[in-house]
């Protein structure tokens, strides 16, 4: 079942069990899928619903770190659930462990020895973890091979 099936008939049953915010999560995913498609004028595939879901799981993390400096108890409880509803939809989540293993064959496949061969290093990285890992974590572990 490709995932906008899956989306959709989740969508239906989130309406008829009366669940608002997995309803309002899901409509979300998928007028950011429309929205793409239709000014790419493009089918997507679940590839690149996947990257729409990826990118709006990092968009509410962001989100939940400015609601804890304004004090927004309500606002950060609410956005860390719709981000548990939208994590059903990615792949499984790579733990630290794994990602660290990736990212030591990273550094020693590109030969990296500072800061300045980050970008090789993401670049590697990147492509082999896509929707199962987010970006500033890898970066964060990177790092720690440098200091």
């Amino acid at each position: 079942m490709s995932l906008k099936v899956k989306l959709m008939d989740d969508l239906k049953q989130s309406m008829k069990n009366r669940e608002k915010l997995r309803k309002d999560s899901i409509t979300m995913i998928r007028s950011a899928i429309k929205q793409k498609e239709v000014d790419e004028r493009i089918e997507l595939d679940d590839a690149a619903i996947l990257d729409i879901i990826a990118k709006q799981v990092k968009q509410k993390r962001d989100s939940i770190n400015e609601f804890k400096k304004g004090n927004r108890d309500d606002l950060v409880e609410q956005t860390q659930q719709e981000i548990d509803i939208l994590i059903e939809y990615l792949p499984p989540q790579l733990s630290e462990e794994e990602l660290e293993v990736i990212v030591k064959a990273a550094i020693d496949e590109v030969g990296a020895s500072s800061m300045k061969d980050m970008g090789k290093i993401m670049g590697k990285v990147m492509p082999q973890i896509k929707g199962k890992a987010d970006g500033s974590l890898v970066n964060k572990i990177a790092i720690k091979y440098f200091k």
